[in-house]
């Protein structure tokens, strides 16, 4: 693996702008709404991440509580987190192709587990889109049951629900 590319820091008010425009240039067959980005961050502010590089964003993470087995829809507004999360939810994962295999992700994902953890959640979850399963399975993750794809609509016809057990 190259050396690690930038730094994860937590997003700010001031990145919201910068995350959207990361956010359709990395997926643009999944648009969401600047609302979505900074809803996320106002309900679970140590769960947004931003990659910097000499005062570039790179990439961006979304994550938050939520419940086991129930992927919130995309570009939807989640209203509050619930009270007793069963896992803590990978909402987005993007980084521009430029800053892409060379230890973010695995970076980022210490920090997610380390986030999880400190929430007594023993669970990750996620939806893979893209094709982006490998990435994850390398990690530990797994598919959930194939009786939750009805549930994955939003997301396109390859996505995948994934979790790791912490």
């Amino acid at each position: 693996m190259s050396e690690a590319v930038g730094r994860w820091r937590l997003m700010g008010d001031g990145d919201i702008a910068a995350v959207v425009g990361l956010a359709g240039a990395i997926h643009p067959a999944y648009p969401e709404d600047e609302a979505i980005f900074r809803e996320r961050m106002q309900l679970s502010p140590s769960g947004c991440f931003v990659l910097e590089q000499n005062s570039r964003l790179l990439g961006y993470a979304i994550s938050h509580p939520w419940l086991q087995s129930d992927p919130p829809p995309l570009n939807s507004l989640l209203g509050g987190l619930p009270r007793e999360p069963t896992t803590y939810y990978v909402h987005d994962l993007a980084i521009l192709p430029e800053a892409r295999g060379r230890g973010a992700g695995e970076v980022l994902l210490a920090l997610l587990i380390a986030e999880a953890r400190s929430r007594n959640l023993t669970m990750l979850s996620l939806v893979a889109v893209n094709n982006s399963a490998p990435f994850w399975m390398r990690y530990g993750f797994e598919s959930a049951p194939d009786s939750l794809q009805r549930k994955l609509a939003s997301y396109g016809g390859d996505a995948r629900l994934l979790e790791l057990a912490l």
